[in-house]
């Protein structure tokens, strides 16, 4: 890798540490009335067909997305019920969506193998895609843009630029990322869900998480 990009993706990569852990006290997330997912699309549809407004997981969450200012790719959303899309992201084949896990990134957690995780397009598309894996790290130096990071699942130890280039480097799969905070660590690991596309849904056609 050349040294420009490396000293981009790193400091990128340290700028997240704390942008996804920032807040004086974690909060605990209220229990949503989940809309149907005809009935969110219609509350985010502004009729940008390349733009992602929002993001539904039936009885999980769905919630609005925001994109990052021009030129802030480590720009994360303070707003409680807001995603972020990380433009970086789609440099590299993917879609990535950020979210503090004070915040919105909390309701990540609720998400399992298998689960839909709906896209919605200003224009009312939907983007489906299937969860296929769920990725928790411990940061092995939490204060470190250089930290080395350990796979609670198998143990393997990777570098920083290992997770970044596995998690938003593919064809069109979907990652969404938060923090784990543990014993009062709040940049303590990282949580990466990783979908995989299906095939397009139309705007009057909705998958089974409206039923």
């Amino acid at each position: 890798m050349a040294p420009k990009r490396f000293t981009q993706l790193t400091s990128l990569l340290l700028v997240l540490v704390y942008a996804l852990t920032f807040g004086l006290l974690p909060a605990r997330a209220e229990t949503l009335a989940l809309p149907s997912l005809h009935s969110f699309v219609s509350s985010v549809e502004n009729g940008r067909s390349t733009v992602v407004r929002g993001v539904y997981v039936r009885d999980a969450f769905a919630l609005p997305v925001v994109q990052q200012p021009k030129d802030n790719p480590a720009y994360v959303s303070s707003a409680s019920d807001y995603v972020t899309e990380f433009s970086m992201a789609r440099r590299y084949g993917t879609i990535g969506m950020l979210a503090h896990n004070h915040l919105a990134g909390e309701h990540f957690s609720l998400i399992e193998k298998g689960d839909k995780v709906s896209l919605v397009y200003g224009n009312g598309k939907i983007g489906t895609f299937v969860v296929t894996k769920i990725i928790r790290y411990q940061a092995l130096s939490p204060n470190s843009p250089y930290t080395p990071f350990l796979d609670l699942e198998t143990g393997e130890t990777k570098t920083v630029e290992q997770v970044f280039f596995e998690m938003y480097s593919g064809k069109g799969h979907l990652t969404l990322q938060t923090c784990i905070a543990q014993d009062d660590e709040p940049s303590w690991g990282r949580l990466f869900i990783i979908a995989e596309p299906m095939p397009p849904v139309e705007h009057d056609e909705y998958p089974d998480n409206d039923r």
